[in-house]
């Protein structure tokens, strides 16, 4: 009850002089939407990398021989057995599955040659991962029992090669037998990572195995989830189901250079809101700095009546935080409906920064999240430097002598 009459109290208060609390509420309600929308614009960023690297190769993690990643040779293979087939039976948060069999090859036509990446892939089960039929720009997906390859179509630039043409390609096997095979182009496909674009060669998995020479044999298998949350708990699950010949990569571990520009990114997006914060926070505490010198007849007055310290230094706390509670929830009605906006409507991107960021193998957009860490740490924020500025009035009451403030 007391709690109530003291917010009252203090909620009173601070309309006394409406100017002065408009004019802090204010500056941190445009503090709260900078903050919002640049907190929003980094996130809904990060998450479209994460998005675009994880639908168009690595998966949310995959399973490999434990020597694979860091030597990528068709010896460290390992056998797609029963239990790797029937893994999305096993676990139930798995949404997806696929095998790969990747490896290196010196590919040749129309008398160009070319090192190329070679990708043996179940169709049906990759296409539902990474969408390749959407990015068929000429002929048509692979079919199960087909025998040609699909290409990247800056590959097929590159040699010149168009649907219909041969293929020839020369790579070492299992255990260093010769591999070398001769296949029809099937079609073309414009793949989002510009280097896997001008190197991809496409062929189905048994293909693969047999120009390889390593029959029932994958380098990796692909396993994707809902959503990133479920990729730890999800992977311990498959290394125990796997055994010990097998590891499972989470796409942190096969992404570690992007994770570090995104937290050297965050890291400049903090400095940046540190800086508005504190513009945001002085003008706060000039706030209540005034609020104190303007006060203090009035403050002496409600000690000469018998008000204790302790507790106007309570109200004075409220008032403070008031400010700043009102602040935000002021700052998140005017900050939500214009990133919904932009999360909606991406800003689209043109010049040399487009060209840019699709060099990068990404979509030349600048999206927004609407995640709700990213309004919950503007609240976190705003409301910690008001309690750390609560510490001056009640710095001030205390060291607040009666005469002289009726004095004043």
């Amino acid at each position: 009850m007391r709690f109530v009459q003291n917010v009252k109290f203090a909620w009173r208060n601070l309309w006394r002089n409406k100017r002065r609390t408009l004019i802090t509420v204010a500056s941190i309600f445009f503090g709260v939407i900078f903050s919002t929308l640049m907190s929003s614009m980094q996130e809904g960023s990060y998450q479209m990398y994460i998005h675009t690297i994880v639908n168009s190769y690595s998966g949310y993690m995959q399973v490999q021989h434990p020597d694979y990643w860091a030597d990528k040779t068709v010896n460290n293979t390992i056998e797609y057995n029963d239990t790797l087939r029937i893994l999305t039976a096993k676990v139930s948060d798995i949404t997806g599955v696929t095998p790969r069999f990747e490896s290196f090859g010196l590919a040749s036509g129309n008398e160009i040659t070319q090192g190329v990446v070679v990708l043996g892939i179940e169709p049906k089960t990759e296409d539902a991962i990474t969408q390749l039929s959407s990015k068929m720009v000429a002929g048509q997906l692979l079919r199960p029992n087909d025998n040609g390859v699909v290409i990247g179509q800056r590959l097929s630039g590159l040699m010149n090669l168009s649907v219909g043409d041969t293929l020839v390609i020369i790579s070492q096997g299992y255990h260093g037998v010769s591999a070398a095979g001769k296949y029809a182009v099937k079609g073309i496909l414009k793949h989002p990572s510009p280097d896997l674009d001008r190197s991809v060669v496409y062929m189905t998995l048994h293909v693969a195995q047999q120009l390889y020479s390593a029959e029932n044999r994958i380098t990796s298998l692909v396993v994707m989830v809902a959503n990133n949350a479920m990729v730890e708990p999800v992977a311990k699950h498959i290394e125990h189901i796997a055994g010990r010949g097998c590891v499972v990569l989470t796409w942190q571990k096969m992404n570690a250079i992007l994770l570090k520009q995104i937290e050297s990114d965050r890291a400049q997006g903090y400095i940046m809101k540190g800086i508005l914060f504190m513009v945001v926070g002085f003008g706060i505490f000039g706030t209540i700095m005034m609020m104190i010198a303007e006060r203090k007849r009035e403050f002496g007055v409600l000690m000469a009546i018998g008000m204790q310290k302790s507790k106007l230094s309570i109200v004075l706390v409220y008032e403070t935080v008031l400010i700043g509670i009102l602040g935000v929830m002021v700052g998140f009605v005017g900050s939500i409906p214009v990133v919904a906006y932009f999360a909606s409507h991406p800003i689209q991107l043109t010049g040399q920064a487009a060209d840019m960021i699709t060099q990068m193998g990404f979509e030349p957009v600048m999206p927004f999240s609407t995640d709700a860490s990213v309004f919950v740490s503007q609240a976190a924020v705003v409301l910690i430097f008001c309690v750390c500025i609560s510490v001056y009035p009640v710095y001030r009451i205390s060291r607040l002598k009666l005469m002289d403030a009726l004095h004043k």
